[in-house]
């Protein structure tokens, strides 16, 4: 869910890498399911991405149906 809500923040992985001061290899293992974020680093990131822990784990849903 990272990756939606950058890419609704109109964010690229290294822009968001500078807001947060971490490696963009970081952000795209996250987006991938390589790695995780520690849990403090959520914080960060849904402040980066003006968003809701909430909103960065939720399960993508299906708008298909």
């Amino acid at each position: 869910m990272i990756k939606d809500m950058r890419k609704k923040a109109g964010l690229t992985q290294t822009e968001l890498a500078k807001k947060l001061g971490i490696a963009q290899s970081a952000v795209s293992a996250w987006e991938s399911g390589e790695k995780s974020p520690r849990t403090a680093k959520l914080i960060e990131i849904a402040a980066a991405l003006n968003c809701t822990v909430d909103d960065l784990l939720r399960e993508p849903t299906n708008q298909a149906s």
